[in-house]
């Protein structure tokens, strides 16, 4: 049985690849079955910056041919095509990545928060569809508890950035000064929320906020002292505002050349755009209008680096529980890979032992019950001390060749 995970992330793929693939929270339930048609058992964990897929199955090969497939149809390229962006792991590697995953070592924003929420709903979603067996449970959870111990063990998270507050950081690097200024944000979710949040935070003194409903972008705009709008009325907010950060869960464009072209031709100062939604709220082409400033998701890695370089310390202390929770997974792992084999050695020796028992009885005079049950506890007591060392061996190690030679000597059926 192999462990198998076929991913993308923001390190091997630029947001124009990742995007295709991205699936939104509203979505997960419905991409599920498509899995499903290529795997029996699996989990698929996306973010803004990943797309992975997790498999267990007996047939490495088929695990790993059915995640890429499932991947290829979503992107709709060909294999050699594919087979550039993404990650192939197995095994401790693959488990251990989702431990950093969870962990936020893998983040483009080193020890954000967000994403152990999203290890954790991409187990219950897949439980809820009945693609989770026990190995793919223990790996999660056991990711959900490394991420937590991270956080609370070390200062990893202490402070902790996310990918909106640096997008206003961003911001700020390009306008100056946000006192005085007017920012439009669209999409009025968790990450619209942490914007316009950074953003008032940061002296920004108007607020404007568009969601997929009024009732979000009222809700989030009282939140924060901000006004909500409808997006219908996004022509006409983009002639005065100065900066406009995207993070809607839309899966078209919301920003289209012609309505920022059009706005641009009204005005006579900068506009800064910063799309940090995946798939992107912005058509890039926008970048080319006339003093248009537009940055999406990747253009973060430049503050990202310098984040992860403050807070080396606490990595390697993070680094190092991840460490210890990979050796605890290795020990169970190992012991569940050879449960069948153990079963069976158990199976075959019990059966050896009551047969000569029975055969042995019937030939001796009439017992007492007390004898009875004392040669009964001597057999099974000789059993388990034979069997005691082959069976901690396959536990502690249980190379394939070992385990092959313990099938072959006892002539075991694991199926049986």
């Amino acid at each position: 049985m192999r462990i198998s995970l076929v991913g993308i992330d923001h390190q091997t793929a630029p947001v124009s690849v990742r995007e295709k693939v991205a699936i939104s929270t509203s979505k997960l339930y419905d991409t599920l079955p498509l899995l499903h048609s290529y795997m029996p058992r699996g989990i698929i964990l996306s973010t803004c910056n990943r797309t992975e897929v997790y498999t267990i199955d007996s047939d490495e090969r088929h695990a790993e041919k059915a995640s890429l497939d499932f991947l290829k149809s979503r992107l709709g390229i060909t294999d050699a095509a594919l087979l550039q962006y993404v990650y192939l792991f197995e095994d401790r590697t693959a488990v251990g990545h989702l431990f950093r995953v969870a962990s936020g070592l893998e983040s483009m924003i080193v020890g954000e928060f967000e994403v152990l929420g999203q290890v954790g709903y991409a187990l219950e979603a897949a439980e809820k569809m009945g693609m989770v067996n026990l190995p793919l449970r223990h790996i999660f959870q056991g990711a959900v508890r490394t991420g937590r111990r991270v956080r609370e063990e070390t200062g990893i998270s202490r402070n902790a950035l996310s990918v909106s507050s640096v997008a206003v950081d961003l911001a700020a690097g390009v306008v100056g000064e946000l006192k005085g200024g007017k920012m439009l944000v669209i999409g009025a979710g968790e990450a619209g929320r942490l914007v316009a949040k950074a953003a008032r935070d940061r002296g920004i003194s108007q607020m404007v906020v568009v969601g997929r409903t009024q009732e979000r972008a009222s809700a989030l705009a009282a939140q924060l002292g901000g006004t909500p709008v409808s997006s219908s009325n996004l022509g006409e907010e983009l002639l005065t505002t100065n900066i406009v950060v995207t993070c809607a869960g839309a899966p078209h464009r919301i920003l289209s050349v012609g309505q920022v072209k059009g706005a641009m031709e009204k005005r006579s100062f900068p506009l800064v755009i910063i799309d940090i939604a995946v798939p992107r709220n912005v058509e890039p082409a926008v970048s080319q209008i006339r003093n248009v400033f537009l940055y999406n998701i990747d253009d973060l890695t430049g503050l990202s680096a310098l984040n992860r370089k403050q807070r080396e310390d606490e990595i390697q202390k993070a680094v190092r529980i991840v460490d210890d929770e990979l050796d605890n997974f290795a020990s169970w792992w190992q012991e569940f890979k050879v449960r069948p084999l153990i079963r069976a050695l158990t199976s075959r020796a019990e059966e050896i032992r009551r047969s000569h028992l029975d055969r042995t009885m019937k030939k001796l005079p009439r017992l007492t019950e007390e004898e009875q049950y004392r040669l009964e506890m001597m057999t099974r007591a000789i059993i388990s001390k034979m069997l005691k060392d082959p069976i901690q061996y396959l536990k502690s190690n249980g190379s394939s060749n070992y385990a092959e030679m313990v099938r072959e000597i006892f002539r075991l059926d694991e199926e049986k």
